[in-house]
């Protein structure tokens, strides 16, 4: 819920329902419709409906939920953004040092590296490397460092690699910024420390994302989670956030056994 003032100095209250979806779905307008109503009627205030679509279809743009019959009609039409445009923005993205610039420069690439881990280790590279040069507060370089972490993933013999290379970076350009977290996986220096804690982190994430948009977890689904691989791991975070209940969960976690 953002208190906003509006160009002429009056005060207003909206509330902004914003919807991440990450694969072509049929049911996906009228989910729009449906939390725009259920909001609506909540709250009894402006409500401002907002797709981002982070999946890989081009052609797939919903933007209205249209129903008519017997005379009675309903349309709803709501913005998107199409973070798969941004390909074609790439430079502006990169003078840009609006965090969130950073954070789609990061699904992008680890969007179109899956098949090729060469290069999605020189992007994670590139993207920790430009951590440092957008006047970023440390807060911001930390938080959006783990971020890129946890999408552009790699398998465990790249992510040794990434981290020597990393580290050669820093002692060439002095990179003071990296976080705690980088730090000790740089000391550290084994392949099975840094995977375990690359795991650790993944389903820690993971974990506080389906509370979030849950609420507390029964202790059945978090011992199913604990025994997800971290392939597992990457599928269920694609998807947790079309989770509406924690039944939505459950039957997920069990199509998986």
């Amino acid at each position: 819920l953002v208190k906003l003032w509006q160009l002429d100095g009056e005060e207003t209250w909206i509330l902004l329902h914003l919807e991440v979806q990450s694969q072509p779905e049929s049911g996906f307008p009228e989910r729009m419709f449906v939390y725009f109503y259920r909001l609506r009627d909540r709250y009894h205030v402006p409500i401002i409906s907002l797709a981002i679509l982070s999946d890989a279809s081009p052609n797939w743009r919903p933007q209205e939920f249209e129903f008519e019959q017997w005379g009675c009609r309903i349309r709803f039409e709501f913005p998107i953004v199409k973070l798969l445009d941004y390909e074609q923005r790439w430079e502006e993205l990169e003078a840009s040092s609006n965090p969130f610039a950073m954070v789609v420069m990061a699904h992008l690439k680890a969007q179109s590296t899956r098949t090729n881990i060469d290069q999605r280790k020189r992007w994670k590279l590139n993207l920790t490397r430009q951590l440092g040069q957008k006047g970023y507060s440390r807060d911001e370089i930390v938080s959006l460092y783990r971020f890129i972490e946890w999408i552009v993933n790699l398998p465990p013999e790249a992510e040794l690699e990434y981290q020597a290379e990393l580290a050669q970076l820093q002692q060439e350009e002095s990179m003071p910024y990296l976080s705690a977290i980088e730090r000790t996986a740089q000391a550290r220096g084994i392949e099975q420390g840094i995977e375990q804690g690359i795991e650790q982190e993944r389903r820690s994430l993971v974990r506080r994302l389906l509370v979030r948009k849950l609420g507390e977890l029964p202790a059945q689904a978090i011992a199913q989670l604990n025994a997800l691989s971290l392939g597992q791991l990457e599928e269920l975070s694609e998807v947790l956030l079309e989770f509406d209940r924690l039944d939505d969960l459950q039957t997920w976690l069990n199509s998986v056994r």
